[in-house]
């Protein structure tokens, strides 16, 4: 066994004893601590309250067999521009849409008016992200990064004109309604 002299044992001074256990910084997002405000809150829980309202009324709607007039059990007004055109609106069958939604029947809502499908998965999303930020506190504005903005509008734009399309294609071929 081999002898240790004291000479011959150097200290270094520990450095990493000084550091903080913290990452370096350009491997540290920093921290959002940041709070949503009262009024923030109420706002977000009355937009996620409103988009509940309107699916769970949309939910006590029987949907029409014709892929239109839903909502003429509201006591709406008929569709002034089918009555003097003969072809629909571009918001004909959205409430035909949403009933179809609520209860799951997907291909029925997509069929019926596909915009009105894609506004009702966005009310969907809406009451969770809406209920989240009330009940949270934290704020979603992370979340919408994932979100293509600058494209979105006109993704959108453009997918409402086809739907309003495929709407037209449908009552001019005789083939709008969806039969259970």
């Amino acid at each position: 066994m081999a002898a240790i002299h004291a000479d011959s044992i150097r200290i270094i001074p520990d450095t990493a004893a000084n550091l903080s256990h913290a990452p370096p910084a350009i491997f540290a997002s920093p921290a959002d601590a940041r709070r949503e405000s009262t009024l923030g809150r109420l706002i977000a829980l009355g937009i996620s309250l409103g988009c509940l309202a309107v699916l769970i009324t949309a939910a006590r709607l029987t949907p029409s067999p014709t892929g239109m007039e839903t909502h003429l059990s509201l006591g709406l007004q008929r569709c002034a521009f089918h009555d003097r055109t003969g072809l629909p609106c571009p918001s004909c069958g959205m409430t035909t849409s949403f009933a179809w939604f609520v209860r799951g029947n997907l291909a029925a809502s997509l069929y019926v008016q596909p915009m009105g499908t894609l506004l009702a998965f966005a009310a969907a999303v809406t009451v969770w992200a809406g209920a989240y930020v009330a009940i949270a506190a934290r704020p979603i504005y992370r979340l919408l990064r994932f979100l293509p903005g600058r494209f979105a509008f006109i993704a959108v734009m453009a997918f409402a004109i086809l739907a309003w399309g495929w709407k037209i294609l449908l009552a001019l071929n005789g083939w709008d309604g969806w039969r259970t």
